[in-house]
């Protein structure tokens, strides 16, 4: 009686496992599929102003989208004593916004010089840099997420190295900035377990926002004509792609793991070729395709890997 009781109670945490496995999965993959459409909206917005102005304002905004749902939640429970733990919390934020200013700066001045199909499958890399990450925290990588990552780097090859081993300006810099991201993954990975998800993300998008200002402000030549120009682009990119995408981020990473998360965030690449071709007339080269593919296929061996230890996860539980 006792062991058919203890049975029981594994399968209803295994269940609330699952369901919890599921809510983080969809709501990571709507970040996504927001994300890859914004390749398209950074893209076409440089044709108008600068890439710290468009930084600078799409945080901005948002930021200001959080504040009623902040407002709201401050309604409910009460704001924490702000302790020696909190004043670090509050500290990590930080550093989080500044990463995120440094990759979100270093992908717009990539989409300069490339196209966003292309972006958005370079940003993708980071599926193999979180893991890759994840092992100086200690995390399992098995053998299917090392697979992934070589077919995946491959596929970075086949996509954006040209000649003998040159790479592009602006493929460069969105590399970089696929490594900013798989760091920001981490650090949202921890803070989303320890803070309040809206704080967390409006402290982030502000620090981002105003640093991007201030860059504009010193190196850029702001104009009112162009922010008309890329009014459109500004408005889904800071109220979508930020305000609502970054902040689906911090909920669902409360479910998932960081390797799991950086899997799921890869499949924007998907939505940013398919964004780019529909939106902006972009093609890929055969080489170009083949390199999508293998990339593809890398993520997908390393999302295949991420269900079997959850399979092992539970066989575990149940023995």
């Amino acid at each position: 009686m006792r062991y058919a009781s203890a049975h029981a109670r594994v399968e209803s945490a295994s269940m609330e496992h699952d369901k919890a496995n599921l809510t983080g999965t969809l709501t990571l993959l709507m970040s996504a599929v927001i994300w890859g459409f914004a390749f398209v909206a950074q893209r076409a917005s440089m044709e108008h102003i600068g890439p710290y102005t468009f930084t600078g304002i799409r945080f901005a905004l948002g930021a200001l989208v959080l504040i009623p749902w902040i407002l709201a939640s401050r309604l409910r429970p009460p704001m924490p004593v702000l302790s020696s733990r909190t004043r670090h919390l509050w500290l990590a934020a930080g550093v989080a916004g500044f990463v995120l200013f440094v990759s979100a700066n270093l992908q717009q001045i990539g989409l300069v010089y490339t196209t966003a199909g292309k972006a958005g499958f370079i940003t993708g890399l980071y599926v193999v840099i979180v893991p890759l990450l994840g092992l100086f925290l200690r995390h399992r990588v098995g053998v299917f997420v090392w697979a992934g990552c070589v077919l995946a780097a491959v596929g970075m090859y086949f996509l954006s190295v040209e000649g003998t081993l040159s790479i592009s300006l602006g493929d460069a810099l969105v590399l970089g900035s696929a490594l900013g991201w798989a760091f920001h993954v981490h650090l949202v990975g921890w803070l989303a377990q320890r803070m309040h998800p809206l704080r967390a993300a409006a402290l982030q998008f502000t620090i981002c926002s105003v640093l991007s200002l201030i860059m504009a402000l010193l190196t850029e030549d702001i104009q009112l004509a162009g922010l008309l120009s890329a009014g459109w682009m500004i408005a889904y990119a800071g109220i979508l792609s930020v305000g609502v995408a970054y902040t689906l981020q911090l909920f669902g990473q409360r479910l998932i793991d960081p390797t799991r998360a950086g899997v799921i965030f890869s499949l924007e690449a998907v939505f940013a070729v398919l964004g780019g071709w529909v939106v902006l007339g972009e093609t890929l080269s055969t080489r170009g395709i083949i390199g999508c593919a293998l990339m593809l296929g890398g993520m997908m061996l390393a999302q295949i890997r991420s269900q079997a230890d959850s399979r092992s996860d539970k066989v575990n539980i149940l023995s």
